[in-house]
């Protein structure tokens, strides 16, 4: 395992970072079996943690909590913020009302006093961002956050952050989590260059592009149990069902020629694929999340592994600089693209 510093800041994290998202409900509630992956983990030298409360609705957070207890001290420890907690419609967003009361929530389920990146999970149009970040930075006067990070923020949304905490004086965001794979790249136009301006750390969500890049995903195969886009995933299955969604055979196109580029690189497709997001200078950890203690022995193995530059170059011809592959969501929730906003 390597370790790099976290955008401008002191703290050094490991080049993977532990996604507990399928902590819970999602997909695997046993505390144990929890504990054996996240003890797994650790031992193989990741000392970096995220998490979200919208996860399995905060079983996530207090499966970690109970988890981390002796082991709070040894680890970066990051969860986030934005999305709806209940019924109640101010329990979600980035106002300071919520802000406040959910920050309390997650350290009460986290089971610590303290957390160490506290990060935005989505840009909340509703809400200044002066606000947000005002809120933010006297989480961080008070103790309760250390740093703070933002998910999922287009370019110019960085920016507009960034610029908000130097003209206010507040803390500002260190670190931007977007989502990065070999199948979504138009992150490399924008985003990841204002993140290294900025002198932010990146941590991509989604590396291996919902496990396509794991080649799970196979033409004239059926959809593995419990896969993430099969009928009985966690993401469901197209409404039209996966072989007649037409953004698929470009995908299986790509998954064949990529499996090809790993083979005469000696390596697995799940290995290129991580170590490809690795070797953009941007990044500071990867993010992998790992439902069975088999995927996450896998997705360890890749820790290390670097490619030369003729591997690089064939990728490229595969998915070219810049862009996404068919049917790519960033997530971002811009309303300027709703049809009533673009021309009605």
């Amino acid at each position: 395992m390597q370790y790099r510093k976290l955008g401008r800041t002191g703290v050094e994290v490991s080049t993977q970072c532990f996604g507990a998202m399928m902590f819970g409900s999602i997909a695997e509630s046993d505390q144990g079996e929890c504990e054996r992956m996240l003890y797994r983990a650790l031992d193989a030298g990741i000392n970096f943690i995220d998490t979200a409360d919208m996860y399995s609705r905060g079983d996530s957070e207090e499966i970690l909590g109970r988890a981390l207890k002796g082991r709070r001290d040894d680890v970066v420890l990051a969860t986030k913020f934005f999305n709806p907690m209940g019924d109640d419609r101010n329990m979600r967003g980035g106002s300071r009302r919520w802000i406040f009361r959910a920050v309390e929530d997650s350290l009460r389920r986290l089971g610590t006093d303290h957390i160490d990146l506290y990060q935005m999970h989505r840009y909340d149009w509703d809400t200044d961002i002066d606000e947000t970040l005002g809120a933010l930075d006297d989480l961080v006067r008070q103790g309760k956050v250390l740093y703070l990070g933002s998910s999922s923020f287009p370019a110019d949304w960085i920016v507009e952050a960034q610029w908000s905490a130097d003209r206010r004086g507040t803390a500002r965001f260190v670190c931007e989590q977007p989502q990065y794979s070999i199948f979504a790249r138009s992150v490399e136009v924008d985003m990841l260059p204002a993140a290294q301006r900025h002198g932010m750390g990146v941590m991509p969500w989604s590396p291996l592009a919902g496990g396509w890049l794991t080649g799970k995903y196979r033409r004239g195969e059926p959809t593995p149990a419990g896969a993430r886009f099969g009928s009985d995933g966690i993401m469901g299955a197209s409404p039209r069902g996966i072989e007649n969604d037409p953004s698929v055979p470009v995908r299986y196109d790509a998954v064949e020629r990529l499996t090809k580029i790993a083979d005469d690189a000696g390596l697995s497709l799940t290995h290129l694929a991580l170590a490809w997001v690795g070797e953009h200078p941007a990044i500071t950890s990867t993010i992998i999340g790992p439902k069975t203690l088999g995927q996450l022995d896998e997705l360890l193995g890749a820790a290390d592994v670097r490619l030369d530059a003729a591997t690089l170059d064939a990728i490229d011809e595969v998915v070219p600089p810049g862009t996404d592959m068919p049917s790519i969501n960033h997530l971002t929730g811009n309303p300027s693209l709703r049809p009533e906003n673009r021309r009605r």
